[in-house]
C-alpha cells in the first residue's frame, strides 16, 4: 500500500495514548478505512502537559508499535492532539480592502485578512495554535462564509484564535520527534474530536462538545453551523479516581478499578445495602466500604464539572440555549449515569458521542475514546481537499501547523486519482 494514501492520527491524552491508521482509496472514494489501532497507558503527561520527555515518549512508541503491528505499515509521520489547560481562546478580527480592478474579493485578500487578524498580543511564552475563521463580512453584510469571488470594498473576517503555552507545545514535540516520527500537524484536541462526532444538523441547531479526559475537560460549542467557544477546564475523570483514593485510603491503581466497577453519578439511585470489599478488587487492600459512598464522591466531582460548563456556557450566553444538547465523548463519558446527571445539571438533551463515517475496524473505534485519533483522520483530509480547491481558510484549517501540514500532503490528492 502506498505511504501517500495513508493518514496517521496521534492522541496524547493524560491517560492513554490512541494511534489510528487509516488508508484512502481514491479521492472520489475518500471514505477512511481505518487499518491499524495502537493505545498504551500514558505515562509522563499531567493535565495534559508532559511533565516526563522520556516516560511519554515510551508511551506513544508502545502506542505506535501496536498500531504498526495491526496495520503492517511502518509509521514515520502523524497528525497529533494538542491540549491542556494552558490552551486558551478568544476572538479577534481582521480587515482587508479589495486588491483587484474588478472589485471582486480574490483568495489573496482573504488571507490578508484573516493574517490581520492573527495581530494581536501575545505572552512572549505563548503562541498561536489555530486561527479559525468564524464568519466573513462584506461592506456591512455578515454570515458570509467563502467570499471569493463577492463583490465589495472591505472584507472582515471574525476570527476564533486558540493559543498554547509554547514551553508545553516544544515539550510535546520532543516527545513526537524522540519516538521517530514527523509531525505533519497539531490540532486542538476538541476540534479533532468534534470533527469526527458531530453532525452538520447538530452543528447548524447548536450544540456543546464536552471531551472528558484524565486530566483536563475539553468544550466547543457550535451553532449556526460555526464554532462560538472553546474551552479546557483543569478537572477531568482521574481527579474521580484521586478523590477515590483519598477517601478511602486505598492506592490510585486500586480506585480506578473501584470507579469502573462500582462507581456511579447518581448516588440516590444506590441502595445503602451495597457494599465492596476491598480484598476482591486488591488483595493487598482489607475492608468493606459502602458502594453509596463511592457514588458520592464520583457525582460530586461530576457535578462540579458541570457547574464549570454551565458558567461557560453562560458566558456566550447559551445556557440551557442548544438545541442539538451536549454530546459527550472521551473516556470519562463512559462513567455509569452519566448521561442521566447531564441532563439533571445542563438542562439539555444529551448523548455519547460515537465516530462516524468510517470503515475498517469498526469494532475496535466504535466508542467515544476514539473520537480525537479518528477526527485527527477527518482533519487531514479537510487540509488535502482544501488545498486541491483552492479553499484555504475553511473553519479550523489556517494556522502555523495547518500550514506545515498543507506543505507535507499538498500530493495527496492527485497520488489518490486512478
Amino acid at each position: 500500500m502506498a505511504k501517500d494514501n495513508i493518514i496517521v492520527g496521534l492522541d496524547v491524552g493524560t491517560s492513554k495514548v490512541r494511534t489510528i491508521i487509516a488508508s484512502i482509496k481514491t479521492k472520489e472514494d475518500a471514505r477512511p478505512k481505518i487499518i491499524g489501532v495502537g493505545e498504551s497507558a500514558s505515562s509522563g503527561m499531567r493535565k495534559g502537559v508532559v511533565v516526563d520527555i522520556e516516560e511519554m515518549t515510551k508511551s506513544i512508541k508502545r502506542s505506535i508499535d501496536n498500531a504498526e503491528r495491526v496495520s503492517g505499515v511502518n509509521i514515520d509521520k502523524v497528525f497529533v492532539s494538542v491540549g491542556g489547560s494552558h490552551v486558551k481562546a478568544r476572538g479577534n478580527k481582521g480587515v482587508a480592502a479589495v486588491s483587484r480592478a474588478d472589485e471582486e474579493f480574490s483568495q489573496e485578500d482573504v488571507m490578508r485578512a484573516i493574517d490581520n487578524a492573527s495581530i494581536l498580543y501575545l505572552d512572549p511564552n505563548r503562541e498561536i495554535i489555530h486561527i479559525i475563521p468564524r464568519e466573513f463580512n462584506i461592506d456591512g453584510q455578515g454570515g458570509i462564509q467563502d467570499p471569493r469571488g463577492m463583490s465589495g470594498f472591505k472584507l472582515e473576517v471574525d476570527a476564533l484564535i486558540v493559543e498554547g503555552l509554547t514551553p508545553y507545545i516544544k515539550n510535546l514535540r520532543k516527545c513526537i520527534n524522540g519516538a521517530g516520527l514527523e509531525i505533519q500537524g497539531l490540532v486542538l484536541n476538541i476540534l479533532a474530536a468534534s470533527r469526527a462526532v458531530l453532525t452538520k444538523k447538530q452543528k447548524e441547531l447548536g450544540v456543546v462538545v464536552l471531551d472528558f479526559g484524565g486530566g483536563t475537560v475539553g468544550m466547543a460549542v457550535y451553532e449556526e453551523g460555526k464554532l462560538l467557544h472553546i474551552n479546557v477546564l483543569p478537572v477531568g475523570s482521574a481527579h474521580i479516581t484521586n478523590d477515590i483514593a483519598i477517601g478511602l485510603r486505598t492506592s490510585v491503581e486500586t480506585a480506578e478499578k473501584i470507579k469502573l466497577a462500582y462507581g456511579s453519578c447518581l448516588s440516590e439511585e444506590v441502595s445503602k445495602k451495597d457494599t465492596i470489599d476491598l480484598s476482591k478488587i486488591d488483595e493487598k487492600e482489607e475492608g468493606i466500604v459502602a458502594r453509596k459512598e463511592i457514588s458520592k464522591i464520583v457525582e460530586a466531582r461530576m457535578d462540579e464539572i458541570f457547574s464549570l460548563v454551565n458558567k461557560e456556557l453562560k458566558k456566550i450566553g447559551r445556557e440551557r440555549l442548544l438545541p442539538a444538547g451536549a454530546v459527550l465523548i472521551g473516556g470519562g463519558a463512559k462513567t455509569p449515569d452519566i448521561i442521566d446527571l447531564a441532563k439533571e445539571k445542563l438542562k439539555l438533551p444529551v448523548q455519547l458521542g460515537y465516530p462516524q463515517g468510517i470503515d475498517g475496524l469498526l469494532d475496535k473505534i466504535d466508542d467515544p475514546t476514539f473520537a480525537t485519533s479518528i477526527g485527527l483522520i477527518f482533519w487531514a483530509l479537510e487540509i488535502a481537499s482544501d488545498k486541491e480547491d483552492g479553499k484555504m481558510f475553511s473553519i479550523g484549517k489556517i494556522s502555523p501547523s495547518g500550514f506545515k501540514a498543507i506543505g507535507k500532503i499538498k500530493s495527496w490528492l492527485r497520488n489518490f486519482l486512478p
